[in-house]
């Protein structure tokens, strides 16, 4: 999928009811078979970039096209319809819904895009074998450490094999070892599957396993 931004800005009220500009026009373009970094000073807008592209919010202004569909001006329940099938989403809070045990977690997804639930409950085993939480499957989120639900919800979000996958700091609770494996696992996803990846990140050594690095700054996107 490619995956083009045009003049993106989105403000939000700040104190005393003024404006804080996230982002002033920024364009991004990301192709599939591409893994893009973002980087960027704590507050300048990068998880703003990641839920515009994600449809989760609308832009003030400038437009989201996947391929040659411009999905930013989409309704509501069309832009969901495009998020169940071809957005993978690592939150950096996880957003693990409470009530449901890590393997239901995961296998949320799979609801967005129908199919057998047999292969898909193989599918999410063997994914969360390969990120090391296979076996706090029937744990509950409140059970798990901080980098066990960050994998659970990385998994969920590549569940599907979405052709977009938008991760915002997803080693940020992990040790090496574990951010090591989610790095492996988003290159995976680019090499295998030719998926396009955007990397939210802070830290130097996971942006330098993208095949291009970013940086937002000023509300704009340049060259890191």
């Amino acid at each position: 999928m490619l995956v083009r931004a045009i003049g993106l800005a989105r403000s939000y009220a700040g104190p005393a009811g003024r404006a804080v500009t996230a982002l002033a026009g920024a364009d991004l373009e990301a192709k599939g078979g591409e893994f893009l970094a973002v980087i960027g000073a704590s507050g300048s807008g990068k998880s703003t970039l990641l839920n515009l592209l994600g449809l989760l919010e609308r832009p003030d202004a400038g437009e989201i096209w996947f391929d040659d569909r411009r999905v930013s001006h989409l309704s509501r329940r069309a832009q969901a319809r495009v998020r169940g099938r071809d957005i993978g989403y690592v939150f950096q809070s996880f957003l693990l819904i409470s009530g449901l045990t890590a393997l239901e977690n995961v296998l949320l997804a799979a609801r967005y895009v129908g199919g057998d639930r047999a292969s898909a409950t193989r599918e999410a085993l063997s994914l969360m074998e390969r990120l090391g939480v296979a076996d706090r499957r029937g744990h509950y989120p409140a059970q798990l450490s901080g980098g066990e639900q960050q994998r659970v919800a990385y998994c969920r979000a590549v569940l599907n094999r979405p052709p977009l996958v938008l991760a915002d700091e997803p080693t940020g609770s992990l040790d090496d070892v574990h951010a090591g494996v989610i790095l492996r696992e988003l290159k995976g996803c680019v090499r295998e599957r030719g998926a396009s990846v955007i990397l939210v990140t802070h830290r130097a050594d996971a942006a330098a396993e993208a095949d291009r690095v970013v940086r937002l700054e000023g509300g704009r996107l340049q060259p890191a």
